[in-house]
């Protein structure tokens, strides 16, 4: 890791540390400053000529803020004559963009990635996909890692004697069914729909028992927290004796604290790619580390080793994380 070196924008400082920690490598340094009218400046002040670069930036709280600084970011590097440049996305925040569902619209998710490819990323690492198809979007190699791994094991220290993993929705199932496997637990699906661009969904029911059992409600994120209550309540009326969550992104407004904390949901646990919502926390979430897996990843992008070899369950393969 000596010609190594990883950089963090406005929106993973703190992400961006702890990974440090663990490679033992100094975070790198650069600025970014933000001018009265609006525009973004970013400079790299150390030395990258030759090396393989990082850098670590969540696109969201603010979306376009932090996305055009990771784009500046690559091409800072790259003209720095940086031997590689990967940007490690923990939270891809225009992943929901990902098709022409109706007429006129902009597939956004494809824009962003024409545009880090423009910027000359040779590489881009992220986190629980909306939408894993999104990768065919890019020409670059495009990682996109689980956090499965980091929240099924919090969930097991939680010492449950029988429960059941619920997927959010029906478009979250297999995902669902891969934390079941690797839980050795059933699993059971909840179907809502969606008939808004806002951000709650109805739930229309629940397919699978969860009677006698604590339900353990999995997603890749969540921002109202609406359908999740929703299905929290759904759950116990039919015989949960208690309703977990665990979801990846917490793109988290103070609507949604409020919600979380009345309702029936006892505990919440969400990885940090997202540190700067606006919202103050709910005392019912927990933040789980996702730093063990990002730096895993970045060690071997660098050593030229597989990122598969990350998830093959059969391994149960374990990566530190810390409860923030």
């Amino acid at each position: 890791m000596e010609n190594t070196a990883v950089f963090a924008g406005q929106g993973s400082k703190q992400l961006t540390e702890r990974i440090c920690a663990n490679l033992g490598v100094p975070v790198g340094k650069n600025e970014t400053i933000t001018f009265s009218e609006g525009n973004t400046f970013v400079r790299i002040l150390e030395n990258v000529r030759g090396r393989d670069t990082f850098i670590v930036q969540t696109t969201v709280f603010p979306s376009n803020d932090n996305f055009m600084e990771l784009l500046f970011y690559v091409d800072a590097l790259k003209r720095a004559s940086a031997k590689s440049v990967t940007a490690v996305i923990p939270y891809f925040s225009y992943a929901k963009g990902d098709k022409k569902d109706e007429p006129r619209v902009s597939i956004r998710a494809r824009v962003c990635a024409d545009a880090l490819e423009a910027a000359g990323v040779d590489r881009v690492v992220t986190l629980d996909l909306h939408a894993p198809q999104i990768q065919g979007f890019f020409s670059v190699p495009v990682d996109n890692l689980m956090a499965l791994p980091i929240l099924a094991d919090r969930i097991m220290e939680e010492g449950f004697d029988e429960f059941v993993v619920v997927s959010a929705d029906a478009g979250f199932a297999k995902e669902a069914r891969e934390y079941a496997s690797y839980l050795q637990a059933p699993v059971a699906i909840a179907n809502k729909m969606r008939v808004n661009h806002d951000d709650s969904a109805e739930v229309l029911g629940v397919l699978g028992s969860v009677e006698g059992m604590v339900a353990v409600i999995v997603d890749d994120f969540a921002i109202s927290c609406r359908t999740l209550c929703g299905s929290a309540q759904e759950l116990l009326d039919m015989g949960a004796t208690a309703v977990y969550a665990a979801i990846t992104h917490g793109v988290f407004t103070q609507a949604a604290m409020d919600l979380l904390e009345e309702s029936k949901i006892t505990k919440m646990f969400v990885t940090d790619t997202i540190e700067t919502q606006p919202a103050v926390l709910s005392s019912k979430i927990e933040i789980v580390s996702v730093d063990g897996l990002l730096s895993e990843a970045i060690r071997r992008v660098v050593e030229g080793e597989s990122l598969s070899a990350m998830f093959d369950w059969t391994a149960r393969a374990r990566f530190s994380s810390h409860h923030v």
